[in-house]
């Protein structure tokens, strides 16, 4: 070409997530099952939406209205059944006008931070979801700047890791937070949100709270969201369908924008999404327009509570059998369905899962690259509805990550 196309950020998209699948697809044309233990998808692992809920999404498909465009935030009752439940659980009041819907929530981080002003820095945590870290450091052509998780002390945020950042950096105009964690299963405690929301406050920050695993947090967690601690702090939770439903093929999440009204930058970045969006006209219709009647379904939260409870049995098995493995760090998940192991000391982690594919067919991801980490370890999901299955992919996990030399 006479002139480069290529974006000087595009070497920071990096997704190990989906990387792997090419090998892991050479391995399994070889004779060898593969355990798909990557990529967080309930269905694909055979967790199918119940009958009940997927009646509801046949029957509105029938209704001519879910083949228009919708409004470009998104359908008015949707976004007014969403503000009404979130004004109901306390902390900041919102409008169906602060709510701006997305194909996926891929499609909101994208969008997050396209916008930014190209000087604007957001930091993350380490480990760090990889659509944030990388479109993060892409917007900005340089890696990604992360404050570090803490997996002596349960994956607690360091704050002062946090802190000493952004002194460092006086480009960081937002914080991310991803509640509760993957890759980690971690969610954050009240006092730690609160303390992440005074140093936003102090330093003039926003903060981005990713929260589409939500209402998928443990019983025991104290799971809270951002919008109940935030206060008059600029900011913006991100929600969806994907993994609650679970429909990640709806691709339908969206964003509540908090405060707008205390910061006149804050808001015109708000409305530059907005108007943003408007080029694309909306986002797909048909889930949106479920989405009140799905969640107010009196068999909704008992479903999720269900699901919620296989979780956590299944993270206590994993923690029980892994945690005695010398040398590998592993907490319970107190929210999502993911755990993640850590090598103290440091292992080649790339390598090691990359000879667990070839060897045993278990396919899981590394922490250092699959997640912008400066640990190394793996990530595998709670998903495998087949008990039997699961405790083989346990330890199989076990047995390779005992020997002290790579499989």
């Amino acid at each position: 070409m006479r002139t480069d196309i290529v974006h000087p950020g595009a070497g920071e998209l990096k997704y190990e997530i989906r990387a792997i699948v090419a090998r892991a697809k050479e391995v399994e044309a070889r004779g060898t099952p593969i355990t798909w233990e990557n990529i967080g998808d309930p269905v694909a692992k055979g967790e199918h939406p119940p009958e009940w809920l997927r009646d509801i999404v046949a029957s509105a498909a029938r209704e001519g209205a879910t083949f228009a465009y919708s409004p470009t935030q998104g359908l008015d009752a949707t976004r007014e059944y969403i503000a009404r439940e979130r004004n109901l659980e306390g902390g900041i009041q919102i409008t169906k006008n602060d709510i701006l819907f997305y194909n996926g929530l891929g499609d909101s981080i994208a969008h997050l931070y396209g916008n930014l002003h190209p000087k604007a820095r957001v930091i993350g945590p380490d480990p760090s979801y990889p659509t944030h870290s990388s479109h993060e450091a892409a917007h900005a052509n340089a890696p990604h700047i992360t404050y570090a998780l803490d997996p002596t002390r349960g994956w607690e945020p360091d704050l002062v890791d946090l802190e000493a950042k952004l002194n460092a950096h006086p480009d960081i105009a937002g914080i991310v937070i991803i509640n509760p964690d993957n890759p980690t299963g971690f969610v954050y405690p009240p006092e730690t949100l609160r303390a992440i929301v005074a140093l936003a406050k102090k330093y003039n920050l926003f903060i981005i709270s990713d929260e589409i695993y939500s209402n998928l947090a443990y019983p025991d967690s104290r799971m809270q969201k951002l919008a109940s601690v935030i206060g008059d702090v600029p900011g913006l939770a991100l929600r969806g369908i994907s993994k609650e439903f679970p429909w990640p093929g709806a691709r339908c999440g969206w964003v509540e924008f908090y405060n707008r009204d205390k910061d006149e930058n804050f808001n015109r970045y708000a409305q530059s999404l907005i108007e943003a969006k408007m080029l694309e006209v909306c986002s797909t219709t048909l889930p949106q327009y479920v989405i009140p009647t799905v969640m107010s379904a009196p068999r909704y939260y008992p479903y999720l509570a269900e699901r919620i409870a296989r979780y956590d049995e299944r993270s206590r098995y994993a923690h029980q059998e892994l945690s005695t493995v010398p040398g590998l760090i592993i907490h319970k998940a107190r929210g999502a369905f993911y755990m993640s192991a850590v090598f103290m000391p440091a292992r080649d982690d790339k390598k090691f899962v990359y000879d667990l594919l070839e060897s045993t067919g278990v396919c899981v991801v590394p922490l250092s690259s699959g997640f912008n980490s400066r640990l190394t370890g793996f990530r595998f999901t709670l998903l495998e509805p087949n008990q039997a299955t699961f405790e083989k992919t346990i330890a199989t996990l076990k047995a390779a990550a005992s020997v002290r030399e790579h499989i």
